[in-house]
Formats: structure tokens, C-alpha cells, sequence
């Protein structure tokens, strides 16, 4: 995309920087990678020691019921969600290296 004037540049910026902030507030957390034979319990059980967790969910193909291989955890305190990132990202979890980045808001 060609950018004739300095808005155009301008937008690009700050989109994001806004991103940025707002995904660093954020107390929802993608943990991808998973084993298949992950469920909630375990996910749970992996991440409850770093905070308050309100929701753990799997995510499972609705034909099958099979998961798809990654999951979401909510925290209660946004430090809670930061500091589970730090600790757990590229750690072993029922023999897989799991990955885990804030979520995306939508």
C-alpha cells in the first residue's frame, strides 16, 4: 500500500502501540501447542499455582469432541496472567512445549 502523506504513516503507528497496551492489560491468556490428550483439569492444574484463575477452556472440534490443540486461561489479576506468561511459556505440559501469548481481543 502506497502512503501519500504523513496520516497515512501516522495510523500505521499508532495502531500498534495501541495494540500493544492493550494486550499488556489483558488478563486472558492463549496456550497453544497442546497435547491432544489436554484437558481442562490438567490446563488448570499447569496454571493454577500462578494465580486465581476464573476460566479454563479447551478448545475441542464439535463433531469429534477431540481437542484442537490449544486453550484459553483467564486470570482474576492482570499480574496474575503476566506472571503465569513468563513462567509457562516453553515449558513441557503432558509432554509438549506449549506456547503461551496474551489473547487477542476479538
Amino acid at each position: 500500500m502506497r502512503c501519500s502523506s504523513g496520516q497515512g504513516f501516522q495510523r500505521a503507528v499508532a495502531l500498534p502501540v495501541r495494540r500493544f497496551f492493550a494486550r499488556d492489560a489483558s488478563t486472558k491468556l492463549f496456550v497453544g501447542g497442546l497435547s491432544y490428550d489436554t484437558n481442562e483439569a490438567a490446563l488448570n492444574d499447569a496454571f493454577c499455582q500462578h494465580g486465581e484463575i476464573i476460566e479454563v477452556k479447551v478448545i475441542c472440534d464439535r463433531i469429534t469432541g477431540k481437542s484442537k490443540g490449544y486453550g484459553f486461561v483467564q486470570f482474576r489479576m492482570e499480574n496474575e496472567a503476566t506472571n503465569a506468561l513468563q513462567k509457562m511459556d516453553g515449558q513441557l505440559l503432558d509432554g509438549r512445549n506449549i506456547r503461551v501469548h496474551y489473547a487477542n481481543k476479538g
